[in-house]
C-alpha cells in the first residue's frame, strides 16, 4: 500500500484522492473503483474474458456473448502490452491494481458472492483487456455492421445503382460477383446477440470548445456530453478528483483503469466523442483444406485457435477459430469456399493508450495535449482548452494506410498482397485544428476528414447535431457556462427541418368534420404544419413526424428492395438507422432515386403521411420512457427493493443535440442518451457536471442514484479542487 493516501467524499459523494504523486493517486483510484464499482469492473472482465457461461449462468444467450468475445480474442498478448509501459505508467498501473485488490480483500461485493463469482485478483492485464473491450463492443462493431450490411444487400440482389446511392463514393472496388460467393456466418439481419448488461453501448456524443473571444469570462469554455447507454445502473462513468502537490485534476474515469478520460487540471480541459474512424476491415479469403490462397499460387495454413468455454452445470463447449494476418475467419476453411477474415486495428492495443491518458495529468497546454491524446490507439475526437486561451481539436486512433483508391468499406481479395494494410497514419496526419478561425470547434460524430492530411472516416453519423451546435455558437453574444447547459438540452431537429420543408406543402387540407377520420387527419396535418421542430416530451408534432419518418423508411426501403421484414428489423432491433441514418436520409431527401421504384418523391411522401396521420397523436414523451436497470439484478427483483429506477421520461430524438434513442437489442432495451454532462470555464477552477445515476453501485448507499434527479432536471453540481469543502467518510 502507498503511504499517506487520503480518500474522502465531497458533498456530492464524489471521491477525492490525495497523495504525494500519480502512483499514489492511482492506488487510491483503484481502491475507490473497487469499492464503488467493483461489480461493474468484475463483470466487464468476465465478459471480456468470455467467461459469462462459466461464472454467471449457462443460458444460450450467455454462450453467444462468450462466443463473440472469444472470437474477437481481445485477451491476446496482454502481457506484452503491460511490459511495453513506461516505468512511470507501469508503477501507476501496479499501484492501481494493488488498490483494487486491497478494497476487494476488505469487502468483496455480496452481489457476486450471491451468484457464485469467486474473488480473483485484479491484474495489470485485466486493465489492458478492459481498454479493448469497451471501444470494441461499444463502437467498432458499429462500423463492422454497416460494412456487413452492404454485403448482405449485395447477396440479396440489391442493384448496384441503389447501393451507390446509399454508399456514395465507397464502392469503387466492389466486386459484386465475388461478394456473392462469400459464405456469411455473422449477419446483421438477424444480429448476433453479443452484448450483455456488463458492456455499455455507445454510438454518439457531443463536445465543443469556445475561445475566450466568445465567452463572458474571456477564457475558453469546454463542454462534453458522451451519449452512452442510459438505462443501466451504475452509470458507465465514475467521477473522481485528484490532489497531489500543488496540482489537482477532476472529471470522469472508467472503472477498470487508472487516470481521467474527460475532465480538467488547473491549466487544461479536454472532452471526447467517438470519431467513427474506419479501423476494421474484412478480406475475402479463398479457402480449402484448412488453408487460404495466396498469389502467385500458394496455399497457406491458418493458425488454429481452440477455445474451451466452461458452462455452469452444463457440458463444456469447445470452438475452433481460424486466424491469419487478416484477422479471424468467419467460417471453417476445411470447407472449400470464400469467407471473410476481419481485423480490428487496435486488437493488440492498450499499453500506449494507458501511457498517454496518465500523461494528461501533467500536460499544461492544448498543443501538448493534442500530441499526447492523438497517440491514443482507439478512435476518438478530442477537444481541448487551456488557461492561456488556446483551443484545439485532435482525432486519435490507429487509422490503417490502405492502397490508394481503396475506401476500406468493401472487402478486397485477401490473396492479393497489395490489399494489405501498410502501417498506420501518424497522429499529425489525422484531423486536427489548433485555434480555429471561427473561435469554436464542435464534434458530434460528423465527417471531420477535411481537417486532416489523411481521411480516416468513410461512414459517419449525420451532421445535424454538429450543425445545430454550430448555429447556437455562432450567435452574437458572450457565452457563459449556463449557455452551455442550455445547448446540452437543445431539442431542435435539423433533420426534421429538412424533411418538413418537403412535407409541409404536401400535407392534406382536409375539411373539418368532427368525430370522423377526416377530422383526425386534419388535426394531425395542422399539428405538423405548426410544429416547431422540437422534441419536447409534450410535443405531439414530434410524435407524428416520427410516425411519418418510420413509414417513409419502410415505404422506400422496404418496398424498394430490402424487404419490409428486414427494414422493420433494422429500424427497431439494430443500430443501423440509429448510427447511419445519413446514408438513408440522402435517398429519402433526394428528388429522384432508384429506390422510389418509378414513383415521385411527393407521391411517396403523401403515402407515408397518410398512414402517419391515421395514428392518434400523443405526447412524444410517452415514446421516450425507460427504466434504469441494475447491472446484475435488473428486472429480476421486486420493484420496492429499489435496484431499478424509473420509468423516466427523456426529451430529444436521433438528430437533436440532446439525443435520445431507444431500440431493442435481442431481448434487451437499449437507450442512447447524454449519460454524463460536463462544462468548465477555464477562468475558474470549477467543473459543472451531472450524471445519470450516482457515484456508487451499492444499492443501499445514499450515493446510488444521488445525481439522477439533477440529470433529469438539467441541474449541474459544481466540483472544485478545494480541500476545505465538507469532507465525508469514504466509502
Amino acid at each position: 500500500m502507498i503511504e499517506n493516501v487520503r480518500i474522502w467524499r465531497d458533498q456530492h459523494g464524489i471521491p477525492h484522492v490525495e497523495a504525494a504523486d500519480p502512483p499514489g493517486l492511482c492506488w487510491g483510484q483503484g481502491y475507490v473503483h473497487a469499492t464503488d464499482r467493483g461489480v461493474q469492473m468484475l463483470l466487464m472482465r468476465l465478459v471480456g474474458q468470455g467467461r459469462v457461461s462459466e461464472v454467471l449462468d449457462s443460458s444460450d444467450a450467455s454462450l453467444r456473448i462468450d462466443l463473440f468475445f472469444r472470437r474477437a480474442n481481445l485477451a491476446k498478448n496482454l502481457r506484452q502490452q503491460v511490459e511495453s509501459l513506461t516505468p512511470q505508467a507501469r508503477r501507476c498501473l501496479d499501484q492501481y491494481c494493488d488498490g483494487v485488490n486491497r478494497a476487494l480483500a476488505k469487502k468483496y461485493p455480496w452481489e457476486l458472492k450471491l451468484v457464485g463469482c469467486r474473488p480473483e485478483p485484479w491484474r495489470p492485464e485485466d486493465t489492458i483487456l478492459i481498454s479493448r473491450v469497451l471501444p470494441y463492443a461499444m463502437l467498432v462493431r458499429t462500423q463492422a455492421d454497416i460494412e456487413r450490411l452492404l454485403l448482405e444487400m449485395v447477396q440479396a440482389g440489391v442493384p448496384r445503382e441503389k447501393l451507390e446511392e446509399l454508399f456514395p463514393g465507397l464502392l469503387g472496388e466492389l466486386d459484386v460477383e465475388l461478394v456473392k460467393q462469400v459464405r456469411l456466418g455473422e449477419r446483421v439481419v438477424p444480429p448476433e446477440i453479443f452484448w450483455g448488461t456488463a458492456v455499455p453501448r455507445l454510438t454518439a456524443s457531443n463536445n465543443w470548445v469556445l475561445s475566450g473571444a466568445k465567452t463572458a469570462s474571456g477564457k475558453p469554455i469546454l463542454a462534453n456530453d458522451p451519449h452512452l447507454e442510459g438505462n443501466r445502473l451504475p452509470n458507465v462513468w465514475s467521477e473522481i478528483a485528484f490532489h497531489w502537490g500543488d496540482r489537482w485534476a477532476m472529471g470522469g474515469s472508467m472503472p477498470g483503469g487508472p487516470g481521467i478520460l474527460v475532465g480538467r487540471t488547473p491549466e487544461l480541459a479536454w472532452g471526447v466523442t467517438y470519431a467513427f474512424v474506419d479501423a476494421v476491415d474484412s478480406w475475402i479469403e479463398r479457402c480449402r483444406d484448412g488453408k487460404c490462397f495466396r498469389e502467385p499460387g500458394q496455399w497457406v495454413p491458418f493458425h488454429r485457435r481452440r477455445e474451451v468455454i466452461l458452462r455452469k452445470k452444463k457440458p463444456t463447449a469447445e470452438f475452433v477459430f481460424y486466424e491469419n494476418e487478416h484477422g479471424v475467419l468467419d467460417g471453417d476453411p476445411a470447407q472449400e469456399g470464400c469467407y471473410l477474415a476481419t481485423r480490428w486495428a487496435a486488437d493488440e492495443s492498450g499499453g500506449k493508450s494507458l501511457c498517454q491518458i496518465l500523461k494528461m495529468l501533467e500536460v499544461r497546454t492544448v498543443a501538448e495535449g493534442m500530441d499526447v491524446l492523438g497517440q491514443v490507439e482507439t478512435a476518438w475526437s478530442f477537444v481541448l482548452a487551456d488557461r492561456q486561451g488556446n483551443i484545439g481539436f485532435q482525432m486519435s486512433g490507429l487509422a490503417p494506410r490502405r492502397r490508394q483508391g481503396t475506401s476500406g468499406f468493401v472487402p478486397l481479395p485477401g490473396w492479393k498482397p497489395e490489399n494489405d494494410w501498410n502501417g498506420f497514419a501518424g497522429h499529425e496526419e489525422l484531423p486536427r485544428v489548433l485555434n480555429p478561425e471561427q473561435g469554436y470547434f464542435a464534434t458530434a460524430n460528423q465527417d471531420l476528414n477535411a481537417y486532416g492530411r489523411v481521411q480516416p472516416i468513410n461512414a459517419v453519423m449525420a451532421p445535424y447535431r454538429a450543425e445545430r451546435i454550430g448555429q447556437l455558437l455562432q450567435e452574437d453574444k458572450k457565452f457563459t457556462p449556463a449557455d452551455m447547459f442550455a445547448i446540452h438540452f437543445d431539442v431542435v431537429s435539423l433533420q426534421a427541418q429538412a424533411f418538413m420543408k418537403i412535407l409541409r406543402p404536401l400535407l392534406p387540407d382536409t375539411p373539418h368534420d368532427p368525430g370522423t377520420m377526416q377530422s383526425m387527419v386534419a388535426d394531425g396535418a395542422r399539428l405538423l404544419r405548426q410544429w416547431d421542430l422540437r422534441y419536447d416530451v409534450d410535443s405531439r408534432g414530434a410524435f407524428l413526424f416520427e410516425q411519418f419518418y418510420g413509414r417513409l423508411l419502410r415505404e422506400v426501403f422496404g418496398k424498394g428492395g430490402l424487404g419490409e421484414a428486414a427494414v422493420e428489423h433494422l429500424v427497431t432491433r439494430s443500430e443501423i438507422f440509429i448510427a447511419f441514418h445519413l446514408n438513408f436520409d440522402r435517398v429519402l431527401l433526394a428528388e429522384k432515386s432508384a429506390w422510389l421504384g418509378g414513383r415521385s418523391r411527393e407521391e411517396v411522401y403523401r403515402r407515408a403521411a397518410a398512414e402517419a396521420l391515421a395514428v392518434e397523436p400523443r405526447p412524444w414523451g410517452q415514446s421516450q420512457q425507460y427504466v434504469l436497470r441494475h447491472l446484475l439484478f435488473g428486472g429480476r427483483l421486486p420493484a420496492f427493493l429499489g435496484f431499478d429506477r424509473g420509468p423516466v421520461t427523456v426529451p430529444g430524438g436521433r438528430a437533436t443535440v440532446h439525443q435520445m434513442q431507444i431500440f431493442r437489442s435481442g431481448d434487451r432495451i437499449s437507450t442512447f442518451v447524454p449519460s454524463y454532462r460536463m462544462v468548465t470555464d477555464l477562468a475558474t477552477d470549477e467543473l459543472h457536471t451531472n450524471l445519470a445515476g450516482g457515484p456508487s453501485e451499492r444499492r443501499f448507499s445514499k450515493w446510488y442514484c444521488s445525481d439522477l434527479e439533477n440529470w433529469l432536471a438539467g441541474k449541474y453540481k459544481t466540483i472544485t479542487p478545494e480541500t476545505t469543502q465538507r469532507q465525508l467518510r469514504f466509502p
